[in-house]
């Protein structure tokens, strides 16, 4: 945990994300009902900040302490500095859980029984990609393989799935799945 802490501190500082909401949950977000959200490795707050603006509460979950210092302070966001790889997601609470270029499988069954019904899963991370993209394949255990997103929401009404090539902001050719999908 102390290295992940550390190697994430340290991307932060060096990499600092997008302030702007991811645009999967801008276009998706119509399909939740206001309440209770989870921000999976929330980051400094990009996603949360927005569900703030639109009046959920929400539990903003990351491993960089430092990360967290930059999520505003307010009763509504609650930030919680866990290791995902222990943390565990409260079932039955959420009307909302987003996962933003993540990827645990541990909590998969944990996403789906933390949702209400009614409650709806946002989830976008990056596909195994190989020859001319230019990110490496570095570790496959955080990397989805082509349709394994859909597969693993099997179960779940789903609103939108799609897999695609996208250009992430330093330039470089990605793979990218993304599921919206509802808990009946």
């Amino acid at each position: 945990m102390i290295e992940d802490k550390k190697r994430w501190n340290e991307r932060h500082l060096s990499r600092p994300m997008s302030k702007d909401a991811s645009k999967t949950l801008v276009k998706y977000i119509e399909h939740a009902n206001i309440g209770q959200a989870l921000d999976i490795a929330c980051g400094t707050g990009r996603n949360s900040h927005f569900l703030l603006g639109l009046g959920f509460d929400v539990d903003a979950v990351d491993i960089s302490d430092f990360a967290l210092t930059k999520i505003d302070n307010t009763p509504t966001i609650k930030k919680i500095e866990a290791d995902l790889d222990s943390y565990n997601i409260t079932p039955n609470r959420y009307d909302l859980i987003i996962n933003m270029n993540y990827l645990n499988r541990r909590l998969v069954s944990q996403i789906k029984d933390g949702l209400k019904q009614g409650g709806v899963i946002i989830f976008e991370t990056f596909i195994v990609a190989h020859g001319e993209f230019q990110m490496p394949t570095t570790n496959l255990d955080y990397l989805l393989r082509k349709n394994e997103l859909l597969h693993t929401f099997i179960g779940l009404d789903v609103i939108y799935y799609e897999e695609k090539i996208e250009v992430n902001r330093l330039g470089e050719r990605v793979k990218v799945a993304s599921i919206v999908a509802k808990k009946s």
